[in-house]
């Protein structure tokens, strides 16, 4: 017989009052929220005090099982609460392999671990074929468990891997179950946040481009234009020209005109006022 899936199952207390269809669906409506989208098949088993809810996806049902934990209330007509647990429907036996894990880590602390997830009846390791030269255990071992839950893909420590059939996906950042690294929504929340501190604002941006520092060019026309003082004193003039009196080269170049014009005149007879 084929397990169920996408399913979840509440098991009603068998000690507190019956219980009508009527009652079930709108149990579910208030307690769940679920829409009618949602649900595919609500199946009741009276006897067993057993309400199966199939829904579209197992990511759904696993949802359902971590946010109520496993368990809700029902109110009576008389006011009388009683307990209602909710557990993953189908889950079945699974052999489950797991790899990457010491030898020396004992059976014990493999049933301690898994005990959360369900009930283990047996653990044993799995052995190379007779192909091989060393038929020798490979390091995994097998646990039989009637699963309650869904176990993660990888645990901390030692990275042991974990897997089964049907098993749903695991995240590598947050170790949820039901996605993947790259759906991880803490993941994309940590990418926005680098990427909002990695994007300069337009304050800096003004600012780098209104008060950058002077360039090495820049730098080297301004110390062409300064003077470099004498080394020796001595060397210095003693007195800066007037601004009226010429400079030595132009008085040189005037006094060398007033010739020429003078010897011009001497040979020539010509006047020049």
């Amino acid at each position: 017989m084929k397990d169920r899936q996408n399913a979840i199952v509440c098991i009603f207390d068998a000690r507190s009052p019956r219980i009508t269809a009527l009652q079930i669906h709108e149990w579910i409506y208030e307690n769940l929220r679920l829409t009618e989208k949602d649900v595919r098949i609500i199946q009741i088993d009276g006897p067993g005090r057993r309400v199966f809810i199939k829904l579209n996806t197992s990511e759904q049902a696993q949802t359902i099982q971590q946010t109520t934990k496993g368990q809700l209330e029902f109110r009576h007509d008389k006011g009388e609460l009683s307990i209602v647990q909710l557990e993953l429907a189908g889950m079945g036996i699974r052999r489950i392999k797991i790899a990457n894990l010491p030898p020396e880590v004992p059976d014990r602390i493999i049933r301690e671990t898994l005990s959360t997830y369900g009930d283990v009846t047996e653990i044993s390791e799995e052995t190379w074929s007779k192909a091989y030269r060393y038929p020798v255990p490979n390091g995994i071992r097998i646990a039989v468990t009637r699963l309650k839950k869904h176990i993660p893909s990888h645990m901390a420590g030692n990275r042991v891997l974990i897997s089964y059939e049907g098993q749903p996906p695991t995240c590598y950042v947050c170790n949820d179950i039901g996605h993947q690294y790259h759906e991880c929504p803490r993941r994309r929340q940590i990418n926005n946040q680098q990427n909002t501190q990695s994007q300069p604002s337009w304050v800096e941006v003004v600012t780098k481009r209104t008060m950058h520092p002077r360039t090495e060019s820049a730098k080297n026309m301004t110390a062409t234009k300064q003077v470099v003082p004498p080394s020796d004193p001595k060397e210095a003039p003693s007195k800066l020209p007037h601004r009226n009196e010429a400079s030595p080269v132009q008085t040189t170049t005037v006094n060398t005109t007033l010739k020429g014009k003078a010897r011009h005149q001497k040979t020539t007879g010509t006047t020049y006022k």
